[in-house]
């Protein structure tokens, strides 16, 4: 069965973008260290990275390595229907979240109009790639039942408001930190994988 994998970037008190939508006030540190934590994210999931913007980050014909599907809020897709993309991860299966999008923009997105969480349980039995879940707050709150894993990047700052990470009624859910690297540029990523009740 494929997993739904959270994978975001955050501040230290939990912000994923700023109150419009900012994500350049997180510190990627100067140009040798930033470089080398981007070559490395980028090495390792490759397929996260838009697909107009492969090309410069070196990676143009990277194959997918983790995932094959991604899904999105409407909050982080429309900062590229505002550029004009309509298809900013084209070389994944996209699923856009929103009520309000109607009918799709582009025939590679499909919009899941209604209930995210039953169809987030039928792509998870289909095969393929895990699915990434890549934001926001409100969707991964949404989600939380079926997300099975999270890649948390923390970045040392704090940005005082915005989108949380998580933005939902108080459900705790409990996960397990199975890995944790830290880089010279302050970032430290964490992988969690959900914890199973135990019989």
């Amino acid at each position: 069965m494929r997993n739904l994998v959270y994978y975001i970037g955050m501040s230290i008190d939990g912000v994923i973008a700023g109150p419009q939508g900012e994500v350049d006030f997180f510190p990627v540190g100067g140009p040798a260290t930033a470089s080398a934590y981007a070559a490395w994210m980028n090495e390792r999931y490759p397929e996260t990275v838009p697909t107009g913007m492969r090309a410069a980050a070196g990676i143009a014909d990277a194959p997918n390595r983790r995932f094959d599907a991604v899904v999105l809020g409407m909050g982080t897709y429309r900062p590229a229907l505002d550029h004009g993309v309509t298809s900013p991860y084209a070389h994944l299966r996209q699923y856009v979240v929103s009520s309000t999008l109607g009918s799709a923009v582009d025939p590679a997105v499909e919009v899941i109009g209604s209930d995210p969480a039953a169809r987030i349980r039928e792509l998870k039995k289909q095969d393929g790639g895990d699915i990434w879940l890549c934001g926001g707050g409100e969707l991964a709150a949404s989600l939380l039942p079926e997300i099975d894993e999270m890649i948390i990047k923390s970045y040392p700052v704090v940005a005082g408001a915005g989108a949380r990470v998580f933005s939902g009624a108080f459900d705790p859910a409990y996960f397990v930190p199975e890995n944790r690297e830290t880089f010279d540029n302050g970032v430290i990523v964490t992988w969690f994988r959900r914890r199973l009740p135990s019989h």
